[in-house]
């Protein structure tokens, strides 16, 4: 049995064919297939805003820089984050050149409101919120917790495409909310993502950041009798926009979002109706009052490093989200800060989770761990 960690699904005769249309119509880069798109994503999600971007990081990285810009942060400027995340998210921080401040995490791998409290002063002047595995943690107290400080909220939504409490879509309470269409996220494309501010003028500034600070696109100059060469550039941007090849395979993947969300929620059932009675895999809890896209599937057990060992010689995959980003050098002066999040980066396991994926095999990888694990 070979068993990855993530396989994406494609809707391959769908893609191919929305792929012909872009290819037939000459234009591949940012354009119209991308305003489709994000008006998609805008209905989907009942956002205000939407950007199509060619990454989670990049859109990270101009969220920051955005509010360093419009806010005067200055170098000593800390944003409150997470340790347990991939380092991409700590590493878009010190790209827009302003310092992280790391706070511990929950038994759901999420940021803790306690933790975060007890690391907040007022050098802090925003949090980012990683939603890891598609969970939302502690996020709506958080959220009451920057508005009662004046912090900005930003959303690492890369695990939560699909994640909704009440029927929507999760995020609207953030200031800035950033998702990831990376090739084996739920809604995968070859990589992509998605910005979303919750304010009119940003979403406007954005555009213009994530194509090098010009004001008018080249579609939008081309869409006029007679195209227009000239433009204004009055900030400094980057190259950071989508195109409409990723985005016409991201609409495909879009309209079966849910469809994909539901066969995943029903996997981790099939792992949980076998897991939860092992006394050496304790199952990563999610809440039960939202629908999480459950990206991921994570257990935690002691004897990691032999378990993974033990799949593996069985063709099955596995993946560790994340590495505590306190043991790298670069971040590794706060490591004392985050006990729990150390704690818990020894010992979680990510198990194979993607839509295509037969619940038999969920069912027999399970009862593996339980006589591997015992």
């Amino acid at each position: 049995m070979l068993v990855p960690l993530f396989k994406p699904k494609f809707r391959v005769s769908d893609c191919t064919e929305r792929l012909a249309a872009v290819f037939d119509s000459g234009w591949t880069g940012y354009g119209k297939e991308c305003l489709k798109f994000e008006e998609e994503w805008r209905n989907y999600t009942k956002f205000s805003n939407a950007h199509f971007i060619n990454s989670n990081t990049s859109g990270l990285h101009l969220a920051l820089e955005i509010f360093k810009r419009e806010y005067g942060w200055s170098s000593s400027t800390e944003i409150l984050t997470t340790p347990l995340t991939f380092v991409a998210t700590n590493h878009t921080i010190l790209q827009a050149g302003l310092k992280p401040r790391f706070v511990d995490v929950d038994d759901q791998l999420c940021m803790d409101l306690n933790a975060l409290r007890a690391r907040f002063t007022n050098a802090c002047k925003a949090v980012v919120f990683v939603g890891i595995g598609g969970n939302i943690g502690q996020f709506y107290k958080i959220s009451a917790f920057c508005k009662e400080n004046g912090l900005l909220l930003i959303l690492d939504a890369a695990h939560m495409a699909g994640t909704k409490a009440n029927g929507d879509q999760v995020g609207r309470e953030a200031d800035c909310s950033v998702f990831s269409f990376q090739a084996v996220k739920n809604l995968p494309t070859a990589d992509s993502g998605m910005i979303c501010f919750n304010s009119d003028y940003l979403d406007e500034l954005v555009r213009k950041l994530s194509w090098m600070g010009i004001d008018k696109t080249t579609f939008t100059r081309s869409q006029t009798d007679g195209y227009r060469w000239d433009y204004e550039v009055n900030e400094l941007g980057y190259k950071y926009h989508g195109n409409s090849v990723m985005a016409a395979i991201g609409r495909s993947a879009l309209a079966h979002l849910d469809e994909d969300n539901d066969q995943r929620r029903y996997l981790t059932k099939v792992y949980s109706g076998i897991l939860s009675s092992s006394g050496n895999a304790e199952i990563v809890k999610q809440r039960s009052d939202i629908e999480s896209s459950r990206h991921l599937f994570q257990i935690r057990v002691k004897n990691r490093e032999f378990l993974i060992q033990a799949l593996a010689s069985k063709g099955i995959g596995t993946g560790v989200h994340y590495k505590n980003n306190l043991e790298y050098s670069m971040y590794r002066d706060q490591y004392a800060f985050a006990p729990n999040a150390a704690k818990l980066s020894r010992e979680v396991l990510s198990l194979p989770l993607y839509a295509d994926m037969n619940p038999s095999v969920a069912h027999e990888i399970g009862q593996m761990i339980v006589k591997i694990a015992s």
